[in-house]
C-alpha cells in the first residue's frame, strides 16, 4: 500500500528549495510563493543547531545567503534566529515551517548527522510522518530513521540504494544484490537524469522502479523541454527551482502541480 505522503493521482511538481530560482531559498517566501501556484509539495534542507533545534536551511553556514557568518551546528536557535535571509526574513525552525504550512507535504533532506535525532524527536511528538519524507545523500541517516519509525515514514533513497537499482535495471543478475541494498517499504526514488558517467533515468530504470511501488522523481529541472520530456518519459515527479516554470508545463498538459 502506498504511503499517506505519496497519495497522487498526477506528476507531483516539487518545488526545490521553495523555488530557489523565484524567491530566497528555504525561506518562507519562497514557500508562499510555491503555495500561490499551487503546489502541495515542497522540498527543503534541514540541519540543527548546537541546541538541537531542526532548522532550514542547505548550507553548513550562514554566510553565502544570510548576512552572518558561523556554521549552523555551533550556534544555538537563538543566535540562528538573528541571521537575515535577503535582509528581510530569518532562518526558520522545521516546527515553525510545518506549522506554518498545516496543508503542506514536505520533502526534508537532513544534511548532517546531529540533525538526525532532532527530526526523528519532532516527526514523533507532532505526528508529522503522514505529510514528509525523509531524504538524504547518506544511507547511515536513511537507516536510523528507518530503524524507528518502519513503514510508517516514506523515505527517498541513498546513493548506493539508487546505484543498486540502476544495476538491477540494467541486469537482472544484480537483483540479489539490489535486494539486500534496497529497502523495504515506502520509499520514492529521487535522482538526477544523470551523472557524469551514467544515465540513471531511462525506461527500464523507471520500471525498475515502479515494480517495487516506488514514484520516480527527477531533480533539479528548470527547462520546459526536458520537463516534458521526462514526464514523456513515464517519471511521477520532477523538483524545479523555477516553480512557475513547471506550473506552466502542466498547464501545458492539463495537469496539475498536485494532488492531494
Amino acid at each position: 500500500m502506498s504511503h499517506p505522503y505519496l497519495n497522487v493521482d498526477t506528476p507531483l511538481g516539487l518545488a526545490h528549495r521553495g523555488g530557489a530560482g523565484e524567491a530566497p531559498e528555504n525561506s518562507l517566501r519562497a514557500f508562499r510563493n510555491a503555495v500561490s501556484l499551487g503546489y502541495r509539495y515542497i522540498e527543503t534542507d534541514i540541519r540543527a543547531t548546537a541546541d538541537g533545534v531542526p532548522v532550514v536551511f542547505h548550507d553548513e553556514t550562514l554566510q553565502r545567503v544570510t548576512d552572518r557568518v558561523g556554521r549552523i551546528r555551533d550556534l544555538t536557535f537563538s543566535e540562528v534566529k538573528k541571521a537575515r535571509i535577503g535582509d528581510a526574513e530569518r532562518v526558520h525552525s522545521l516546527q515553525e515551517v510545518l506549522d506554518h504550512f498545516p496543508d503542506i507535504r514536505f520533502n526534508i533532506d537532513i544534511k548532517e548527522d546531529n540533525a538526525v535525532v532532532p527530526v526523528m524527536r519532532l516527526l514523533r511528538r507532532e505526528d508529522h510522518l503522514e505529510r514528509v519524507c525523509v531524504a538524504s545523500f547518506s544511507r547511515n541517516r536513511l537507516l536510523a530513521v528507518r530503524e524507528v519509525f518502519g513503514e510508517s515514514v516514506c523515505t527517498g533513497l541513498a546513493p548506493s540504494e539508487i546505484a543498486a537499482l540502476v544495476g538491477h535495471s540494467r541486469v537482472g543478475r544484480a537483483l540479489s544484490v539490489s535486494g539486500r541494498v534496497l529497502p523495504r517499504g515506502s520509499a520514492c526514488v529521487q535522482v538526477p537524469p544523470h551523472t557524469t558517467r551514467v544515465r540513471i533515468v531511462t525506461e527500464p530504470f523507471i520500471e525498475a522502479a515502479h515494480a517495487r511501488g516506488w514514484p520516480v522523481h527527477v531533480w533539479t529541472i528548470d527547462s520546459p523541454v526536458q520537463m516534458h520530456s521526462l514526464f514523456d518519459l513515464g517519471v511521477d515527479g520532477i523538483m524545479t527551482d523555477r516553480p512557475s516554470v513547471l506550473r506552466s508545463v502542466l498547464d501545458q498538459r492539463k495537469q496539475g502541480v498536485h494532488a492531494g
